[in-house]
């Protein structure tokens, strides 16, 4: 049969992450491509226990449907959590629950945008969001991202000058792929732009707890007096990915939206996972849990840059991080990215080429993301000598 697609989906590619991580199923394959959390982040214990007493004591409650706003005690839990820990909230705002923070991006994306409008994202940014957005038909204009977060320069320049802005898509907390952290006066600026231009933001932060070095930064929601901002938690890489339970808050009139896009694709977040995490949060020391995960990457993230320090640091150069998953490397220019990939899966070491992260794709990047929180340490060690061993093959 001669099988025909939707032009929406037609134009899309496979993640380039994702196709490189088939190749990290071969054992033999050190994955620096991916972005797992490490394997002894995970609570084990506390999720074997919070389950069986799930199931023996409410199992109709975790086994039925549920109502496609969130379990209730979830939702309120989160919104206290969020409130106290990050002062998000205001009387104009409610909490969603999700099925993974990527289903913010989707229903964000689904009621606010129609085909051709424009969303401005940092470039590089998350191929997951870029691809989302790319989906349901949207434009995407790349604001370069620097050091201290995205060039909002730039930012006014196209807010000024592009048609249709329907939002700023942002990942201001250790940006996936470049590592940055946006700094409190950006953060000022960013807001205060989108409120001139009336456009909202979608603050997207996976992984603002895991900061293991530097000074916490106020999120740009916290900011927000105006209802211009939703934002986008998830307990993927504090809990469990695999859970799959995320949540946003903004304004109520958007998130009432949301609930009925979350009607049309999944219903409701599952409610043994939704109930999992709720006692987590509630019985089991989340805060010292997190602490407990930033040392285990503080150690990794060092241990990666010493080992790029010491058989790349002539070669490539990159910006220390100061928390998330990834460590963002710029090559020569004389030295083809595509090129250098190939040859690091030839030694056996995946890496993520940096065009993935580009608006445009095609474009050239002399970039490559290395993740530190998925390979062991004797395995992180072993795959930036092998790139080191790459290196030499260009000097």
């Amino acid at each position: 049969m001669d099988y025909k697609f939707s032009n929406k989906i037609s134009s899309l590619q496979p993640s380039a992450i994702r196709e490189i991580l088939k190749a990290t199923a071969d054992p033999s394959i050190i994955p620096l491509a991916a972005g797992n959390p490490a394997p002894d982040a995970f609570p084990v214990d506390a999720v074997r226990e919070i389950a069986k007493e799930i199931l023996n004591e409410t199992p109709i409650d975790a086994l039925q449907y549920g109502v496609s706003e969130g379990y209730e005690p979830l939702r309120k839990k989160v919104s206290d959590w969020m409130k106290e820990r990050e002062g998000i909230g205001e009387e104009f705002d409610s909490t969603l629950i999700v099925s993974g923070a990527t289903q913010v991006m989707d229903l964000v994306t689904k009621v606010l945008c129609n085909e051709g409008d424009t969303v401005i994202c940092e470039e590089p940014s998350f191929i997951g969001s870029l691809n989302c957005f790319r989906s349901y038909g949207c434009k995407l204009k790349g604001i370069p991202v620097e050091a201290d977060g995205m060039n909002v320069d730039a930012l006014e320049e196209a807010l000024s000058t592009t048609e249709n802005v329907r939002f700023i898509y942002t990942i201001p907390n250790f940006q996936n792929p470049s590592g940055a952290t946006m700094s409190l006066e950006k953060r000022k600026r960013l807001y205060e732009l989108a409120k001139k231009h009336n456009v909202i933001i979608l603050e997207d932060n996976p992984y603002g707890d895991l900061r293991v070095s530097g000074e916490k930064l106020p999120t740009i929601k916290s900011m927000d007096k105006d209802g211009i901002v939703i934002y986008a938690g998830s307990f993927s890489k504090i809990l469990s990915p695999g859970i799959r339970v995320a949540y946003a808050i903004g304004p109520s009139a958007v998130l009432a939206k949301m609930t009925v896009g979350k009607q049309a694709s999944d219903v409701h977040t599952a409610m043994l996972n939704q109930m999992i995490v709720y006692k987590w949060l509630s019985e089991h020391n989340p805060e010292k849990h997190i602490e407990k995960i930033q040392e285990i990457y503080r150690n990794k993230l060092n241990l990666m840059c010493n080992c790029i320090d010491k058989e790349l640091g002539d070669f490539l150069s990159y910006v220390k991080p100061e928390g998330g998953l990834f460590v963002w490397c710029r090559l020569p220019e004389n030295v083809n990215m595509l090129e250098f990939v190939k040859k690091c899966v030839d030694k056996k070491v995946a890496v993520v080429p940096g065009n993935a992260f580009l608006v445009n794709d095609t474009d050239e990047s002399h970039y490559i993301r290395l993740n530190f929180s998925t390979p062991s340490d004797e395995k992180i060690v072993l795959g930036v000598k092998a790139l080191g061993e790459v290196a030499k093959s260009y000097q």
